[in-house]
């Protein structure tokens, strides 16, 4: 018999983290089972080990060992940053929408798509998706108009997110849910959801997806400094159809986060130059991204008169040992919000392929994120995706309560392949 520690099992249950007590729940055994296959008195359920070793991989940054996990469909796609997150876990996208020619243009560029790429949401046929397990989306923060909502209820009518979010995006985020009744979804969005129109918007978002549509809704507003160097605050919504006892509170972040540093071309010789952002022989950034005479003297002019009034407005100047600001979709425009010191003349932006890195599309080792746009437009792209990372931590966490989910409804289904069977001798 083989001892406690020794048993394959008992190995990958610790180094996910997980105690004896949380993989029985998340496995759905009693503790005494866990005992018993951590001390090697019986053998593990094949299926379940499988699952615990995808968690594991996922967990230590290696590859899942298996084709897919679970299927998953990427909404607003953009460039894919959703995507690249959920595939870390072992997901296989089957179905994307994204309107931006631009954007599809980048995600077509970076993902092996089997699939066409959808374009509006709205133009969508419902009746003929591929069957999916978890939905994702970075939808638009729009406004609801829920007037007469309150007297269609009084008057017995049909009311609801029909009604509270019809002509909205996330309507049609809520219809999909609504039609196929995926076991999760992921929803993304800015921090101010919470407190847009006046707290109203997120409000009937909750209503709809807990109340309406019958999903254990959890959220968190996450900072990507934990992962990048940068302040990016973004709010997470996770829903399961079935009470998996999923919470973000047990969702652990990681002390501290790189700088500037890490992500800045080297400009010394050691990093491959890359057209057309660093120039040969030592890979320095091409003057292009130094900011003209005129332009810094405006941005210092601009600082300085709302600093006078006691704003906050105005540039941001940083070095390799700090946290940037966000990122935002209008980078493109004059930088300002980034600013890198360069020693002896004006700062500079950052080029395309420092903000890949920035928001997590580049990791070391890794082929680098391909950029097929121009400038203006890689710096619009990423400045309105996800911090790659941060999503990766949020999907990794998600992963053992996806199995669950997927498990819960495969015993469903054999319940009622057997009930059925039952039926027909009756």
């Amino acid at each position: 018999m083989k001892t406690f520690k020794d048993t394959e099992f008992a190995y990958i249950r610790e180094k996910t983290g997980f105690s004896v007590k949380e993989v029985s729940e998340l496995l759905g055994k009693s503790e005494r089972t866990i005992y018993r296959w951590e001390k090697g008195e019986s053998l593990p359920d094949e299926n379940l080990l499988r699952e615990l070793k995808s968690i594991y991989n996922v967990r230590s940054g290696r590859q899942p060992d298996n084709d897919f996990n679970f299927r998953f469909i990427d909404l607003f796609a953009g460039i894919g940053g959703l995507r690249k997150a959920f595939e870390s876990i072992g997901g296989k996208c089957v179905f994307t929408s994204e309107w931006d020619l631009a954007c599809r243009k980048t995600y077509q560029a970076n993902y092996n798509c089997d699939h066409p790429i959808n374009g509006d949401i709205r133009d969508v046929d419902l009746d003929n998706m591929p069957q999916y397990d978890v939905l994702v989306a970075g939808f638009p923060c729009q406004p609801f108009s829920i007037a007469g909502v309150s007297k269609k209820k009084s008057l017995g009518r049909p009311h609801g997110f029909h009604d509270a979010t019809q002509g909205t995006l996330f309507f049609d985020v809520a219809q999909m849910i609504e039609r196929h009744r995926p076991k999760a979804f992921l929803l993304e969005n800015v921090k101010n959801l919470v407190s847009h129109d006046k707290g109203n918007t997120f409000k009937v978002i909750m209503a709809t997806l807990k109340e309406e549509l019958g999903y254990h809704v959890d959220f968190r507003v996450i900072d990507a400094k934990h992962f990048v160097p940068q302040h990016r605050e973004r709010i997470f919504i996770v829903g399961f159809r079935d009470d998996v006892g999923f919470a973000f509170d047990n969702m652990k972040l990681p002390q501290s986060g790189p700088k500037l540093g890490s992500i800045l071309h080297k400009e010394d010789g050691s990093e491959a130059p890359e057209s057309p952002y660093t120039e040969a022989p030592e890979g320095r950034v091409a003057d292009k991204y130094t900011l003209s005479d005129r332009l810094w003297e405006y941005l210092q002019n601009y600082a300085e008169k709302h600093r006078a009034k006691g704003n906050g407005f105005g540039y941001g100047l940083f070095g390799p040992d700090d946290v940037a600001r966000t990122l935002s979709a209008r980078y493109y425009k004059d930088g300002s919000e980034i600013l890198i010191r360069q020693e002896g003349k004006n700062p500079r932006r950052l080029t395309p392929r420092e903000c890949a890195r920035l928001m997590g599309f580049d990791k070391t080792g890794h082929k680098p994120f391909v950029i097929p746009v121009s400038d203006t437009q890689s710096y619009k792209q990423f400045g309105n995706s996800v911090a790659v990372p941060v999503v990766e931590a949020v999907a990794s966490h998600m992963l053992p309560y996806i199995f669950k989910a997927m498990r819960a409804t495969k015993d469903a289904d054999q319940v009622q392949m057997l009930f059925e069977k039952v039926e027909a001798y009756v």
